[in-house]
Formats: C-alpha cells, structure tokens, sequence
C-alpha cells in the first residue's frame, strides 16, 4: 500500500469514527496531495513526492508551534503540535548515519574514489541507493565528504 493510499484510507476511517484532530489534519494533507496531483496531471503520486509532502507539512506545523509559543499562544501551539504527530506517524524513520556510513563505504570502494574531487559521482549514487527512504542529502554530503577527506 502506498502512501497516498493509507492516507486516503485513514481519512476514511477517521470521516466514520469523527476523529477530529486526525480528520482535520489529514484533510489538509490530502488536499496539498491533489493540489500536487492536478499539477502533474497524474493519477497518482509516487511515494517519494508523498513524503516531500508529509515533510513540508510537518516542518510548516513545527515552525508554527514555535512561533505561537513566541507570542503566548499556548494553545495554538498545542493544536499545531497534535497536527505535527499525526503527519510525523506517516512519515518513515530517517536513514540512520551508520547505514549512510557503510553504504558510502562500500560505494567508494567499488567506484574507486581517489578523494574529494569524487564527491558528485559518489553522492549520486549513495542518494541511489536510498532512494524512496527518507534521508537526508545534507548528512549524506557530511559523511561522503569526510570519508572521501580521509582518503588522502
């Protein structure tokens, strides 16, 4: 089941049980889903567009909190925290750096990486290959330009 699918689902489920929170939240997802899906023109989304999406939303409802709590709006803030959590349970668990670490390894290994001049070939492929997770490119580029530093 993709994401898209278990969202329209849970929305289903959330629309007969009247969960309010979870309701009103995964209505919002959806919608910048079909807002995404009527710029495409597609059917539907791949996963990877899905989780750009869960992302944005989660970091919109983080940095809001943060701004409610700011200005004394606690209760805001809470409301925007609850939304958080619903989208953060669809969102999967980040790429550990000991997994970026070994896959980079064995990439530079096989592409036979001489230094940091072999950044853009290896990060290509390190990104690759995790490609569908969430990760993040900024940690991957960290660890990929370390290893590649203590080459020389």
């Amino acid at each position: 089941m993709t994401l898209q699918e278990k969202i329209n689902e849970d929305l289903k489920k959330a629309l007969k049980s009247k969960e309010e929170p979870l309701l009103g939240t995964l209505r919002l997802v959806k919608a910048d889903i079909q807002y995404e899906l009527t710029k495409t023109g597609a059917s539907s989304l791949p996963d990877t567009s899905v989780l750009q999406i869960l992302k944005s939303n989660y970091k919109k409802r983080k940095d809001t909190a943060e701004e409610y709590d700011r200005v004394g709006r606690s209760d805001l803030a809470n409301a925007e925290r609850n939304e958080a959590k619903v989208i953060e349970a669809y969102i999967p668990e980040e790429v550990s750096l000991d997994e970026i670490s070994s896959k980079a390894k064995s990439i530079i290994e096989t592409l036979g990486a001489k230094g940091p001049s072999d950044l853009g070939k290896v990060m290509g492929k390190v990104m690759g290959e995790f490609k569908g997770q969430n990760i993040d490119g900024n940690k991957v580029s960290s660890v990929v330009k370390e290893l590649l530093a203590s080459i020389n």
